[in-house]
């Protein structure tokens, strides 16, 4: 499991540092549920960044998302994405 969490933190890093204005203030947590073989990514950044990373009509988040569940169907693993930003964060 650890190698598919390197790898997916790996590749968020990435794609998000060229999406983002504010870097400072992009967040990457990472849950995992061994029992279940889940890992839940959560890529918090700020309020203006988002509509950057959807995408027009979430094209780009849903791309961003099927990449890194194939990295998890390669080892077995389900990966979950989210995107939010830092107030939606707060809520969750």
């Amino acid at each position: 499991m650890k190698t598919v969490v390197e790898n997916v933190r790996r590749y968020l890093q990435l794609i998000s540092s060229q999406f983002v204005r504010n870097p400072e203030l992009a967040e990457l947590r990472i849950a995992e549920v061994p029992e279940s073989s889940m890992v839940r990514f959560r890529l918090i950044l700020d309020k203006a960044d988002i509509a950057r990373v959807i995408g027009r009509n979430g094209m780009t988040a849903s791309a961003i998302r099927s990449l890194a569940k194939a990295v998890g169907e390669k080892y077995g693993v389900k990966v979950i994405v989210h995107i939010l930003s830092h107030e939606e964060a707060e809520m969750v």
